[in-house]
């Protein structure tokens, strides 16, 4: 008998077949609702998966009809990858969606142990302390950071 696991793995490739596209977008307590699991669940499936060495973005939304976006990126270019990061970091971030590019970054080698704790020290709370917009700000400087090390 398969596990939760690569039940709710295969469902989520079955979203990718027959979607038009190479994006969904997924409501994470209605799929454990679905799979009457724990929405950690999901987010196991989600974090070990569903990664960028395989081939997928994860963005993540928190808070009012808070969604999940993943996006399929597998046979793209550096650069095509790339404007997909930038796409997701937007114009504002938060540390938690941040530091899930950066780890991703570290995973397929694409930066170093550490370039991984520079950038992550760079963007935390407490880095930008008494900053107004700090979402704003950590944008602006993993996009920085981003571009002038890949």
């Amino acid at each position: 008998m398969a596990r939760l696991s690569d039940i709710i793995e295969e469902f989520i490739k079955e979203l990718f077949d027959d979607s038009l596209n190479d994006e969904l977008q997924i409501q994470r307590n209605e799929l454990a609702d679905k799979f009457s699991c724990a929405p950690s669940q999901i987010n196991y499936v989600l974090s070990t998966r569903f990664t960028n060495d395989k081939g997928y973005l994860i963005e993540s939304r928190r808070g009012g009809g808070g969604y999940i976006v993943i996006r399929k990126v597998v046979g793209n270019t550096m650069n095509q990858i790339m404007d997909l990061i930038m796409e997701s970091i937007g114009s504002t971030i938060t540390y938690h969606n941040a530091a899930m590019i950066i780890d991703h970054l570290y995973d397929i080698e694409k930066i170093s142990l550490r370039e991984l704790n520079l950038m992550k020290m760079a963007i935390t709370d407490s880095t930008l302390q008494g900053v107004e917009n700090k979402n704003k700000l950590r944008a602006d400087i993993l996009k920085a950071m981003l571009l002038t090390i890949l």
